[in-house]
């Protein structure tokens, strides 16, 4: 017979694992960022490096047309795009290259306050220290190690590269005259109803008559009617759109 040896009372379970950065706004507002980790950014820089390829290659079969005078100004195009390429999208275009916005990547300030030209040039600048002895391994690492996944260059701006959050939008509800419940409702119920009207377009109307059938009951609606009074009242319930 095998024998379970039960946890002790006093045992905790460790915390689960958590990668929000969360900071407080000047105004007391909690505000939870997602840091992003090495593969997505590995993913965005290949985008970035792929374009700045792209657009010198172009550029360089333009210039070769110009002898002497295209082979200075592609020393000069090579010095801009390598080296202002990053910093320029990221203050910008809301601290988003095209890689960055590919992957739904941005980069901000610890604070969360969009990233500025002094920390942009700087977390830029450090990508050598970062490559260094090859392969960006010290980047690498580091972000490895940091538990906000930061690189060197990110340290030392005091930069943080996040997911970009989706900006929520509600589902349209159905038209519906809006109307007041017969009696106060709890939260609970509100919520039901709004949920019942916001989903309705997904469900059958066999599954919409049920739904409705059953929020009726306590609500005093007749069931006949069930549908129409109910979006009714969840128009009530949010207001004016």
């Amino acid at each position: 017979m095998l024998e379970t040896t039960a946890l002790p009372r006093t045992a905790t379970l460790s915390p689960p694992l958590d990668t929000r950065y969360q900071v407080e706004t000047p105004e007391g507002i909690d505000l939870p960022l997602r840091p992003a980790g090495l593969m997505v950014r590995a993913m965005a820089f290949a985008i970035d490096l792929g374009l700045r390829g792209a657009i010198l290659s172009l550029l360089f079969i333009v210039l070769a047309f110009l002898g002497q005078l295209g082979a200075g100004l592609g020393s000069i195009l090579l010095f801009v795009i390598s080296w202002w390429y990053m910093v320029l999208f990221e203050v910008l275009h809301q601290g988003r290259t095209p890689g960055k916005q590919w992957m739904g990547l941005r980069v901000v300030h610890d604070d969360g306050t969009p990233v500025g030209w002094s920390a942009s040039l700087l977390r830029n600048l450090l990508r050598v220290v970062d490559m260094l002895p090859f392969g960006y391994f010290l980047g690498a690492l580091s972000c490895l190690q940091h538990p906000t996944f930061k690189r060197l260059g990110d340290l030392a701006a005091g930069t943080l590269v996040i997911h970009s959050e989706q900006a929520f939008n509600r589902p349209q509800l159905p038209a519906a005259e809006p109307r007041r419940p017969a009696f106060v409702l709890t939260l609970a119920e509100q919520r039901a109803i709004l949920g019942f009207a916001e989903r309705q377009a997904e469900l059958s109307n066999a599954r919409v008559d049920e739904l409705a059938a059953i929020l009726a009951q306590p609500l005093q609606v007749p069931a006949a009617k069930a549908v129409a009074e109910l979006n009714g009242i969840a128009r009530g319930l949010l207001g004016p759109t």
